[in-house]
């Protein structure tokens, strides 16, 4: 949870938590909303066309067990950030779109367009066209990326107030694999900047908070985990940890070993810590 003097700032809207949770593959609805409690989220995802192809949370069938995740997800009370997963096309990105924000009264969207259905590697060439016409039609876009500065900067350029890079392919749990590439990311743009797949564990959350990334968004590293409402419990302390020791400002990196204890018989003002 952020402190009252260190909110999460999108869009111009206040969240008490760097924390956005997915709200799919979990083993049953009692465990996704022990979780959500435990996380206390910023946002929750969900996919209306998957929602709708699976016709339940689990893929289960049947529009009692569709219409019951639905009602979840109001009685969570939790902000719920519609997104457009499964889509290929700039034409279904905004069709998906429109339909959600209607069905979820809300002007917010993550943006999903996907490239290739192995690595589920985001449309670069039609995503900066996709959140543009977005924009036009007063979404509040959340656009899920690559680390590619050029690509962010042209969503950027185009009125995305935040982005959404990956760590890793979507559900690989491996964590970030281009830290250089994260970092001089988030170094070079000076929007809020989400960590948005392949996270698997806590300490990867940690990780990229202390680079100075202003929150995660993750599903599957909490909702396949053996326990996942205690993992949800320790992502969110993970990235609270990791925003606190980016502010606190870590020490710089030594090329060698530094006495951190007084030596005898030297007066302790001569000592540097």
């Amino acid at each position: 949870m952020t402190t009252p003097n260190d909110p999460l700032v999108l869009y111009g809207e206040t969240f008490q938590s760097r924390l956005l949770l997915g709200t799919a593959r979990y083993p049953s609805p009692d465990l996704l909303e022990a979780a959500v409690k435990r996380a206390k989220p910023a946002m929750l995802t969900a996919s209306l066309r998957r929602q709708t192809a699976s016709q339940g949370p689990q893929g289960s069938g049947g529009n009692d067990t569709s219409n019951g995740f639905w009602a979840l997800l109001r009685q969570l009370a939790v902000p719920v950030l519609p997104n457009t997963a499964g889509c290929h096309s700039v034409q279904e990105v905004i069709a998906t779109a429109q339909m959600a924000r209607e069905l979820f009264d809300t002007p917010w969207i993550k943006l999903e367009l996907i490239g290739d259905d192995y690595t589920l590697q985001p449309d670069t060439l039609n995503l900066v066209d996709a959140a543009s016409q977005l924009i036009r039609d007063g979404f509040k876009v959340l656009p899920y990326c690559t680390e590619d500065l050029v690509v962010c900067q042209r969503l950027v350029d185009v009125g995305c107030q935040a982005v959404m890079p990956w760590a890793a392919p979507i559900g690989s749990g491996r964590g970030p694999v281009n830290p250089y590439a994260l970092q001089v990311l988030r170094e070079r743009l000076n929007v809020p900047m989400l960590v948005d797949a392949g996270l698997g564990l806590p300490s990867h959350a940690c990780q990229v908070m202390e680079w100075g990334y202003d929150g995660v968004l993750l599903n599957t590293a909490v909702a396949l985990a053996q326990e996942p409402v205690a993992m949800a419990g320790a992502f969110a302390d993970a990235v609270q940890a990791g925003r606190t020791a980016y502010r606190a400002g870590a020490m710089a990196a030594q090329d060698s070993a530094q006495p951190s204890t007084p030596v005898l018989g030297t007066p302790f003002w001569h000592h540097t810590a």
